[in-house]
């Protein structure tokens, strides 16, 4: 339990900018392929994984990662 959930209540107000004014000052169209590209390798992981009813062996984790045998 942290202290500001033990500690008395503030009654104060903060001062936080309006719900409207937030998509203003983001831009949306950035975005990080990189990090897109892992959560997409992560997904597949979880799928390969969801639908096994073991540990996948290192050919089938290679292989739901896209991975070529050598």
């Amino acid at each position: 339990m942290s202290a500001r959930n033990v500690g008395p209540k503030r009654t104060e107000s903060r001062s936080a900018p309006e719900v409207s004014t937030i998509p203003s000052q983001l831009d949306l169209r950035v975005q990080d392929a990189v990090a897109l590209d892992e959560i997409d390798l992560y997904a597949e992981v979880l799928s390969a994984v969801a639908a096994a009813d073991r540990p996948l062996t290192s050919a089938e984790l290679d292989a739901a990662l896209g991975i070529r045998g050598s």
